[in-house]
């Protein structure tokens, strides 16, 4: 899968590893910042991971912060973006399950790698389930066109 990953400066060396996990599992991951722990604003790569994923040249995103909030915050408020901030695995299937998540949150204080790439796992292969679930993603949409009444 093609995915891009982007993080804040308290997640710099928790998105290496995470990115380098997943390129052992064959994915292609594109890291597009922060490049140091000592400079990187989570406004900044969250939009840009979902400006990425929104344009169609990556399948997924991922997005890494301290609490998982604030960058995941950012990549929503990109039109086309649906992030789901997950602490555990039942979260991951759900968002894509039935939210049709395109972007993935997470926190680098309150997840071990071990955890953050069991949750990875279960979002990257879940599908979503579509039928009613679909009603809820277009009204969606219609809440960024502002014309859900």
């Amino acid at each position: 899968m093609k995915i891009v990953i982007g993080s804040d400066l308290a997640a710099y060396e928790f998105k290496l590893k995470l990115a380098d996990i997943l390129r052992g599992k064959g994915h292609e991951v594109t890291d597009v910042g922060c490049f140091s722990s000592e400079e990187g604003e989570y406004p900044y790569y969250g939009q840009l991971v979902g400006r990425k994923v929104a344009s169609g040249e990556y399948e997924r995103g991922i997005v890494i912060c301290g609490t998982g909030n604030g960058i995941t915050m950012a990549a929503n408020k990109v039109h086309g973006v649906r992030a789901a901030l997950c602490y555990n695995t039942f979260a991951a299937l759900m968002s894509r399950e039935h939210n049709n998540a395109n972007v993935l949150g997470l926190s680098s204080w309150m997840l071990s790698i071990e955890e953050a790439e069991k949750i990875a796992d279960v979002w990257l292969f879940g599908k979503f389930a579509e039928g009613r679930h679909c009603k809820r993603i277009k009204m969606l949409a219609d809440i960024e066109e502002g014309t859900l009444a």
